[in-house]
Formats: structure tokens, C-alpha cells, sequence
């Protein structure tokens, strides 16, 4: 399949990150003009002769096939997620577990090991745990915050190290730099989840990871109104991960349609981010001085333990701010049922600000203690700040505050 690079007229070779985010790999001239891109609405794709199509089959010819493996409209979108992240190439999925899968079905085998940190997704828990690990892939979690912890279990079978940073729903950070060299030096290949950070405010290739994973439903979409994934790493790689661990193993292809969408919620991406972290920095000061929360996860807080390697591999801290109640488990539902304007919901990066409460709900499949040993407390509470007023914000959660 052919995947567009041309630089446009638009975009120069040292254009900045929002610019490259509107304009990078499209020529509206060579599409009729329109100043969008266009949306293809096509399963298959014709070809001039019977040699042109064993020829595209064999990888022989550029040119798309069926779009399973490829569409120009998601063409465009994985151009523009490699050049933002810094990567080689990306590709594009059906939603952010079908990335996370995709990749991990194609780097594992059986007798494998991947070692990840002990925060993670619930979703990506129950895949390694209830998925990997059923058909024979090892699956060792490790304080990764820690590098020394890795340097103690990396063995010659973890062919993947995984973690998220921040991590959801916790914030707990994670030195990429000294986690990649340390795989890097074992021969195991480094997978980050940037969900939480967009390429706007961390790119993990650049400090030395081998893999970026996105769930674009999130802040690359930002709307709300769509699911979609996204792996950037090395060409050579990815390729197998479209023919094999996307074709083959999950067919978590990504419509045209919800490609469109996430290339236009790029447009907007460096506005937002600015916004949401400008929030998140106001509601985490708040939180913070509040007698009745124990602590704020927040890495522009400087009580945050690790506010300097925030300071180091992040841009911005972010938009998302975690906090645990001293009542625990029940205070915590108490001021989830109090809130107003905050809307009780998972998913995150939406313009809509968004709480959820883990224990109660996208953890809530963990034992207790399976949630204490992998660091969710019962009283936590992640928020998710969006784009209204700070001051509205911090009103609903001044008075949901007062009920819990």
C-alpha cells in the first residue's frame, strides 16, 4: 500500500508541531482542491490488469488492495501520527486495545516473556493476564518506576518491556530513557503507552522506546465521538504487525470514517492539550489544599514525588489529575454521586470533563487485593479536566467535596 509523505507547499522542513499536526503529508491541490482530506468509502480497490494485482500482492507495487490493510484516508492519518511522534511509520487500529493487541500478538510467542509495570489499563491487565498468559507467554509485572527493578528480572526470554507513563489511573511515571537503554542493552524492545501525553507533550521514540501505542479515542480524537488506536515504531516491524497481527490475529481495522475524524481532531490537538493542562494544574492546586483528600497525583504539583522527571520527559503535566479520599472507598462513591458538571463516565480527553472512580469501575474486576498490589487505591478518583470555565469546574467540585 502506498502511504502519503509528499510535503506540502503549506509545511516547511522545520514546521512546528501544530502545523505539521493541519497540513503534513496532504497537497489540497492534488485533491481537487478540497481543503479537507477526502474520506474513501471503499473496501476494495480495483487494478488495471491481473500482473498489477499480483504485483500489489506481492508488495511489488505501491498501491492499496483491500482495506483491511490499508486506505488512503488512514494512510494519511498514520503519515501524520509518525511525523508528530517522531517515528518511522505508524498504523492505525480500531481502537486502542486492538493496538496494544495488534503489536503484542505479533512480538510474542509462546516461551516469551514480557515484563510490564504494575499500573496498567484494566483492559490491557486482563489481555496480558487472561490472554497472553493463557497461551503461553509469560507475564511478569515490576515496579518500573524503579529501573534497577528491571535490571533484576530482565532475563534472556522478555523480548517486551510495557508500561504506560503516566500511568492510568494512578499518574505513576516512568523513566523512558533508563528503561529503553536497560531493554535495549537485554535485547527486549520497549512499548510505551502515550495515551495520556500525545506526542505534543512526550514522544517516547525520541528517549529511546521502540514502540508508541495511543488510544486515539482519547485527546487525538478529543471529541468523544469515535474509537480508534495507533502503533508508531520501525517500518519493517509495523508491516508485519498490518499483515499479521492486524489481518490476521484481530482485524481491528479503523474505518475511513473514524480516520477522518481523528485527523480533524489533530488540528486542534496543541489548543486543547494547552487547555486541559491549564485546567488540570488549576483543579490539582485546588484538590491538593482540601482537607478532605489524603493526596493529589498531579505531576505539575511539586509535592508530586516525581515532578522532576516530569519535568525532564513531558512537555506539560497534562490533563489528567488523580486523588485519593481519607474516607476511602465510600467517601470517594459519595463525591462521585455529588458531582454536577464533571460527568460520572470513564474514557478521558474528551472536551466534556469526566470522573471515574476505579475501584467502582474500570478496576472494579480486580480483587481488592489485586488492586492494592498494583497500586489503585480504593479511594482514588481520576478526573479527566476538560475545556469548560476553571472556575465552573472548581465550583462542582467544591460542592461535591462538601457531600462526600
Amino acid at each position: 500500500m502506498t502511504t502519503p509523505d509528499r510535503q506540502t507547499e503549506t509545511e516547511t522542513p522545520r514546521a512546528g508541531f501544530a502545523t505539521r499536526a493541519i497540513h503534513h503529508a496532504y497537497d489540497a491541490y492534488a485533491g481537487h482542491g478540497s481543503l479537507n482530506p477526502p474520506l474513501y468509502l471503499s473496501s476494495t480497490y480495483t487494478f488495471p490488469t491481473v500482473e498489477d494485482g499480483s504485483a500489489r500482492f506481492a508488495g511489488e507495487q505501491a498501491g492499496f488492495v483491500y482495506s483491511r490493510v490499508g486506505n488512503p484516508t488512514t494512510a494519511l492519518l498514520e503519515a501524520r501520527l509518525a511525523d508528530l511522534e517522531g517515528g518511522e511509520a505508524a498504523l492505525v487500529t480500531a481502537s486502542g486495545q486492538g493496538a496494544t493487541t495488534s503489536l503484542l500478538w505479533t512480538l510474542l510467542a509462546p516461551g516469551d516473556e514480557i515484563i510490564a509495570d504494575k499500573t496498567l489499563y484494566g483492559c490491557t491487565f486482563g489481555f496480558l493476564n487472561h490472554g497472553l498468559a493463557k497461551f503461553g507467554v509469560k507475564v511478569t509485572h515490576v515496579d518500573l518506576t524503579d529501573a534497577a527493578n528491571l535490571e533484576a528480572a530482565i532475563n534472556p526470554a522478555t523480548r517486551v518491556v510495557f508500561f504506560e507513563t503516566p500511568a492510568n489511573p494512578n499518574m505513576r511515571l516512568v523513566d523512558i530513557a533508563a528503561i529503553s537503554a536497560i531493554a535495549r542493552r537485554h535485547g527486549a524492545k520497549t512499548v510505551v503507552d502515550n495515551t495520556y501525553c500525545t506526542p505534543y507533550l512526550q514522544r517516547p521514540l525520541e528517549l529511546g522506546a521502540d514502540f508508541v501505542l495511543h488510544s486515539a479515542t482519547k485527546y487525538l480524537g478529543g471529541h468523544g465521538d469515535l474509537l480508534a488506536g495507533a502503533i508508531v515504531g520501525s517500518k519493517d516491524t509495523l508491516d508485519q504487525v498490518r499483515f499479521y497481527g492486524l489481518k490476521d490475529m484481530t482485524g481491528a481495522v479503523l474505518s475511513s470514517q473514524d480516520a477522518f475524524l481523528v485527523l480533524r481532531g489533530l488540528k486542534t490537538l496543541a489548543l486543547r492539550i494547552d487547555r486541559h493542562c491549564a485546567s488540570a494544574l488549576g483543579v490539582a492546586g485546588f484538590l491538593a489544599e482540601h482537607p478532605k483528600i489524603a493526596v493529589v497525583h498531579y505531576p505539575g504539583l511539586t509535592t508530586f514525588p516525581q515532578h522532576a522527571l516530569a519535568r525532564r520527559q513531558m512537555a506539560q503535566p497534562g490533563g489528567m489529575v488523580a486523588f485519593e479520599f481519607r474516607g476511602g472507598i465510600d467517601a470517594g462513591r459519595r463525591f462521585m454521586n455529588a458531582l454536577q458538571l464533571f460527568t460520572r463516565a470513564v474514557s478521558l480527553g474528551d472536551a466534556e470533563s469526566l470522573a471515574q472512580h476505579p475501584a467502582s469501575m474500570t478496576h472494579s474486576f480486580y480483587t481488592p487485593e489485586q488492586r492494592a498490589e498494583h497500586l489503585i487505591g480504593e479511594g482514588l478518583v481520576r478526573l479527566s479536566v476538560g475545556l469548560e470555565d476553571l472556575d465552573d469546574l472548581l465550583a462542582d467540585l467544591r460542592q461535591a467535596l462538601n457531600a462526600a
